[in-house]
């Protein structure tokens, strides 16, 4: 029968990184060896220094033994979670759709020389003619 494990994000792991509650993470299942730091022969600072980020790398290298491997066992607390970070979502809220009527002030008081010139030109041509007339 399958044992469900408890699945944590990487980010999550990083938090417990202090002498007094420390997670490593190796082949992507996190032990949290708080309680092995003074017993470790490499001592404290190597598995603090192994907290934050994937250790598998510096866990193969130092050659550990297969009663060490078994040992970890021990403190196994969950997996890392596989599934990726989603970033979260900016919500754009859209304008309410405004009346026609301000929209044509809107662009009235932005653009204020075209009505202007048009005005203007209107009255410099009803001036003429008139005097034509």
């Amino acid at each position: 029968m399958p044992t469900l494990t408890k699945l944590y994000s990487m980010e999550e792991a990083a938090l417990h990184n202090t002498p007094e509650d420390c997670w490593v993470v190796v082949d992507g299942k996190i032990y949290d060896v708080t309680k092995y730091l003074e017993d470790h022969p490499g001592g404290a600072d190597v598995l603090l220094e192994a907290t934050g980020k994937d250790a598998t790398e510096e866990f193969d290298d130092a050659g550990h033994s297969k009663s060490a491997k078994e040992l970890m066992q021990d403190y196994f607390i969950g997996e890392l979670d596989p599934t990726p970070e989603i970033p979260e979502m900016e919500v754009f809220r859209k304008e309410q759709d405004t009346g026609f009527a301000s929209k044509l002030m809107d662009n009235v008081v932005q653009y204020w020389a075209i009505p202007a010139a048009v005005i203007g030109i209107s009255a410099v041509v009803a001036i003429l003619y008139a005097r034509r007339k």
